[in-house]
């Protein structure tokens, strides 16, 4: 099961939640290393749900599969992203695998210096992806704060983190098991065939 992992190799949060643009909903800007356009990177495998072009470039991005929440919470996720200036390699019903660089900051839409939004939304995509909250600014339903949706882990670089406190997905423990290759020195049966110079890898043998 994936735990989705925070979109961006750096993270520079220089809008939280409840602030400015961002009253009312728990969206957050994160604008990197603050120069050039910096990719975003799938935080599960997901379907494309919603593209709205009008505005933002909005992006709604639904697990495949349910995820594992920090607190230990199963459920799907659905996150949104804007700003990026061009979205058009995306389209509605594409898959987007965990890991993938499939978005990046830009300026498309309110803002000001490249920089992606995000929102995070318990559950599956609903209705039209988002609400006219209180103060008049559109949110993702069911909306969630990041740091109760998003991991981290070694590979992201936090420069301000705005005080949000994220769960680091643990190392994996050393299981002192490696792969050993076998070439058949003669065409023969060696349990399966091997013609002359093909290769066998064993997977997961311990080590000598």
């Amino acid at each position: 099961m994936e735990k989705p992992l925070f979109p961006s190799k750096n993270m520079r949060i220089t809008q939280g939640y409840n602030e400015g643009t961002h009253k009312d909903s728990f969206a957050i800007d994160n604008a990197g290393l603050d120069y050039g356009k910096e990719k975003v990177y799938a935080p599960f495998t997901g379907i494309i749900k919603k593209i709205y072009p009008n505005d933002a470039n909005e992006v709604w991005l639904e697990s495949s599969e349910p995820v594992e929440y920090p607190d230990g919470t199963i459920d799907f996720l659905t996150i949104m992203f804007a700003h990026a200036d061009n979205v058009d390699n995306l389209f509605v019903g594409k898959t987007i695998k965990q890991g993938e660089a499939f978005y990046e900051e830009g300026t498309k839409g309110n803002a000001t210096g490249n920089h992606i939004h995000i929102e995070c939304g318990k559950g599956k995509f609903t209705g039209s992806g988002w609400y006219k909250n209180s103060s008049g600014y559109w949110s993702i339903n069911n909306h969630k704060k990041p740091e109760e949706c998003l991991w981290i882990d070694d590979t992201i670089n936090i420069i301000h983190s705005n005080n949000y406190i994220f769960k680091k997905i643990p190392k994996k423990e050393s299981t002192n098991i490696v792969d050993k290759k076998f070439i058949a020195k003669k065409s023969g049966l060696y349990g399966v065939y091997l013609k002359e110079n093909q290769e066998l890898i064993i997977k997961g043998l311990p080590q000598d």
